[in-house]
């Protein structure tokens, strides 16, 4: 019975545990276990369920007592969790069975949700993520715009308005009462402006019983406060000047006694009071004690009483008369007029003080008193190098060497006065004074080394080599380490001071020491390059020279010794060292073609010549020689001197560059069939050569013979269907001469055969544009962006295609996918160019050309912002930096450089034509970019 009181009746915590699985859709057995209602409840609980229902009561009994037999109230309101339960079994006793039964269903319970743990904490997460997916929160919506607040400078902060209050209640009409002005305040304020006593004719005229309205005294409300004002001021005033009770206030005397206080807070009073109490407790304890008074005296100082602290210090000097720190502050807060009779007690009690020497020597105002105190304090201290040196800075050049003479007698053993003394000596008794102080000093490098200056100093170029191999081998012998770091410096410090032989012996003769064999050609270059860092050209040359003559055939050493000399040198140098490479290393070609430039670039053709003719005599089979030698006639223009140099590489088997080379040379003295002649012949050979290819079909483009061309195209992608270059201009070709349709279908092809490629996106997405067809763009590029996420031309693309106020946020999604694409700078560059932030577009523009130096296209781009908006020295330099770059690639670049009528023209000139280019081609009717 208790098991079917327990499957009728269930207490709240089971009704919600049955609502819990019902919510979680459990089905099955797992469902009708948990489902299913406890036997009892906790003591606690409340309801329980009978193990054995009362007997019903009499129906015909009373209320009263069919109530109370009950237990309940029949009429009792239904609650929804527990029903009528709660008062039918509130009596009932709760066993152990029952117990045992709320055990079990516990355990059941706690391991069904263990069960379903897992599945509800992932739809938990799933569902927040959800939420927080659609309902951001504010600062991740303005997250961009927050980062955009870096860029704002000072003034642009000042002038973001300040925000009012707008709400609601502040923009409902406030009801305005207007009450009307007493007669007495206007009377009032008419009294107080009233100065006539008598009528005017026209009042008199009228009787004075009427009165003009043009007469009529206007009522000044400002009146009435003015006149308050004017009658405090002058009541304080006759308050500060009485002498009744007070003393007379003296506002001046008052102000300028507050200015002459330096304590301006009762805290640095009460810290004053303090500090004197314990500097007083230190004084009186322990007066042989320096500090204690210094800082007494200071502590006094602080607190304006100058008086007390010279006294004070006055008192510690009297306790502690042979301590120097004390009589330089007593010195220093007396007088100017006592001060010199208080460092002569000073040095009258301390006579083998050097600081209270110096002082007195400072409290003099000329150079002849300053060197008598100073002499007489060597009287006392003939050993004290400080007092030697000022007293030698104060004379005159010939009392400074006998000052010198006498204070190497004194202060043997110090470096810096001997040194001194050399300098002023002459050649003869110079090398004397530095061989006695090498006898005092035998493990000194300064001391030989400053002989070497000397040597050098009176052209003695051999002894200056010996001189610093010697000391090397003397240092040695006396035990001292070579440290071969310090040795270097000592080389820069003597090429700084212009004594270049100096630093080269010394580099010769310390740069090896130390350092493994193996390791010794990539310690000195590391070693020379650091110099060449740090502005010490003549070290860094002179540790490649060591350097070549011991590793005379390295290539890569040569290379870096002509890079300096080509940065730091002169042409002449550049050419006699280039000269030693190529006797030594007639194998490097690399060599020979940089001295035959270096002097072609110096305007000396003909023996730029002669050096390749050499370079031919020793690689006859090189065929960059070729070339170098044909790039030099056909740029001087020599084009026979070309072709025949040409001829001759291609009998002797030149590859595919001497073909395109050739025809080249043909395409400019306008040989139409021998051009296509060398073209064909050299696809026959080089089949697989996109470039014959391409120049073949723009020959015949450029003739008129469209069929041919593409033709040409076609077989070409058969040999090269990789080449995107043969596309494109097969895709211009189609659009030129079929139309739209045939160039799309063509750079569909291309798509299909060369997936993830940029330019022919790009193709694609100008091909509509140019058409007119905007909307087949914009998806062809959206579709480009999803295939080439990272491509720096299809967002720079994407920038320039956008609606202006969307530009902003595309170039941030750009930077974001690809930081140091120079086409996306480039864009970016051209925003704050339109928005006329120069030196932001600058700076853009500069980064742009640093990231891609060999893009002609941002050169001309930059060189036309600074004609804009640039002086003339930044389109000077912007102009050198392109010629030293010397650019090759571009889209615009390349259309103009491979023109035939630009092919001998200077980068300069081709900048210039860049830029009327990029002119010609924005729209004359929109503003710059």
């Amino acid at each position: 019975m208790a098991a079917a009181a327990a499957s009728t009746y269930a207490p709240a915590e089971d009704v919600e545990a049955l609502g819990h699985g019902v919510e979680g859709g459990r089905g099955g057995a797992e469902g009708d276990a948990e489902a299913r209602p406890r036997r009892g409840c906790a003591p606690g609980g409340g309801a329980r369920v009978r193990p054995f229902p009362p007997p019903p009561g009499d129906d015909d009994g009373d209320d009263d007592g069919g109530d109370e037999e009950k237990g309940y109230d029949e009429n009792q309101k239904f609650d929804e969790f527990e029903g009528n339960d709660a008062g039918l079994f509130s009596n009932a006793d709760y066993d152990d069975d029952d117990r045992e039964a709320d055990a079990v269903w516990e355990s059941i319970d706690q391991r069904m949700d263990s069960r379903r743990k897992d599945r509800r904490e992932a739809r938990l997460k799933q569902e927040i993520e959800k939420y927080r997916a659609s309902n951001p929160k504010i600062t991740e919506q303005f997250a961009d715009l927050k980062r955009k607040l870096v860029d704002l400078s000072a003034q642009e902060w000042e002038s973001i308005p300040e925000i009012g209050d707008y709400s609601l209640r502040n923009k409902k009409k406030r009801f305005e009462s207007f009450v009307p002005v007493p007669d007495t305040l206007l009377e009032k304020a008419r009294q107080e402006q009233e100065h006539v006593t008598a009528l005017d004719p026209k009042s008199r005229a009228a009787g004075g019983t009427e009165t003009p309205w043009a007469q009529t005294p206007v009522t000044d409300l400002t009146a009435v406060g003015e006149g308050r004002g004017t009658v405090l001021s002058l009541k304080l005033d006759r308050l500060s000047d009485s002498v009744s009770g007070l003393t007379v206030v003296d506002p001046k005397g008052y102000l300028t006694d507050l200015k002459s206080m330096k304590i301006t807070s009762d805290a640095e009073i009460s810290d004053i009071k303090k500090a004197r109490l314990l500097l007083k407790s230190v004084t009186q304890t322990n007066p042989k004690h320096p500090p204690g008074w210094i800082a007494a005296a200071r502590l006094e100082e602080v607190a304006g009483k100058l008086q007390v602290a010279r006294q004070l210090i006055q008192r510690g000097c009297e306790e502690c008369p042979t301590n120097e720190d004390v009589w330089v502050e007593a010195c220093r807060l007396a007088s100017p007029d006592e001060a010199k009779a208080v460092i002569a007690r000073g040095v009258k009690a301390i006579p083998n003080s050097v600081k209270l020497w110096l002082q007195a020597a400072k409290l003099e105002t000329s150079d002849l008193n300053k060197s008598r105190v100073l002499r007489k304090g060597l009287e006392h201290i003939p050993d004290s190098v400080r007092l030697w040196k000022a007293v030698v800075e104060l004379a005159n050049e010939e009392d400074a060497r006998l000052l010198l003479h006498r204070a190497v007698e004194c202060c043997p053993l110090h470096v810096e006065l001997w040194l001194a003394l050399a300098r002023l000596e002459t050649y003869d008794q110079a090398k004397k004074v530095l061989n006695k102080a090498r006898e005092k000093l035998p493990k000194e490098p300064a001391i030989w080394i400053t002989a070497a200056k000397l040597e050098e100093a009176n052209g003695n170029t051999q002894s200056v080599i010996k001189v610093i191999e010697r000391s090397i081998k003397t240092l040695q012998r006396e035990g001292l380490d070579i440290d071969r770091e310090a040795w270097l410096k000592e080389a820069e410090a003597a090429e700084r001071a212009g004594s270049v032989l100096t630093c080269q012996a010394i580099v010769k003769s310390t740069i090896g020491i130390g350092v493994d064999e193996e390791d010794r050609k990539r310690t000195w270059v590391a070693d020379a390059e650091e110099c060449k860092k740090r502005g010490s050209i003549e070290t860094a040359r002179a540790i490649y020279a060591h350097a070549l003559s011991v590793f005379v055939s390295k290539k890569s050493i040569w290379l870096k010794a002509a890079q300096l000399e080509k940065s730091h040198g002169t042409k002449e140098s550049l050419y006699n060292l280039l000269r030693k490479a190529v006797t030594y290393n007639p194998r490097a070609e690399v060599l020979w073609l940089m001295s035959a430039k270096e002097k072609w670039l110096a305007g000396d053709v003909p023996a730029a010549r002669a050096i390749l003719q050499e370079a031919y005599a020793s690689l006859p089979n090189s065929e960059e020689i070729w070339l170098a030698a044909f790039k030099l006639e056909f740029e001087n223009n020599e084009p026979e001197r070309a072709r025949i140099l040409l001829s001759k590489a291609r009998e002797r088997g030149g590859t595919e560059r001497v073909w395109m080379k050739s025809a080249i040379v043909e395409r400019e003295l306008g040989n139409v069939d021998e051009e296509r002649k060398l073209l064909e012949e050299g696809l026959k050979l080089f089949p697989s050569f996109f470039k014959l290819w391409l120049m073949l079909g723009q020959m015949e483009d450029r003739l008129g013979h469209g069929s041919k061309a593409k033709e040409v195209y076609e077989n070409a992608l058969k040999h090269c269907p990789s080449c995107i270059p043969l596309w494109l201009s097969l895709a211009n070709l189609e659009e030129k001469i079929n139309g739209l349709s045939k160039s799309r279908a063509v750079l569909t092809m291309a798509r299909k055969k060369n997936p993830a490629t940029p330019e022919l996106w790009l193709a694609a997405v100008r091909a509509e544009l140019r058409h007119g067809n905007k909307k087949e763009a914009d998806a062809l590029l959206a579709k480009a962006l999803q295939e080439c996420p990272t491509s720096g031309i299809l967002w720079a693309a994407a920038i320039e295609m956008v609606p202006r106020p969307q530009r902003k946020a595309k170039s941030s999604d750009a930077i974001k996918r690809c930081d140091h694409d120079p086409h996306v700078i480039a864009a970016v560059a051209k925003l704050f160019w339109h928005d006329r932030k120069v030196d932001k577009a600058r700076s853009w523009l500069n980064r742009a050309v640093t990231l891609a130096p060999d893009i002609g296209d941002f050169w001309a781009l930059y060189y036309k912002f600074e004609l804009q908006h640039g002086n003339a020295d930044t389109q000077k330099d912007v102009l050198q930096r392109c010629v030293a770059a010397e650019p090759k690639h571009g889209e615009r670049w390349q259309a103009i450089t491979k023109a035939v009528e630009n092919s001998h023209l200077s980068i300069e000139a081709l900048l210039k034509k860049a830029v009327l280019a990029l002119g010609q081609e924005e729209n004359p009717n929109a503003a710059d970019p």
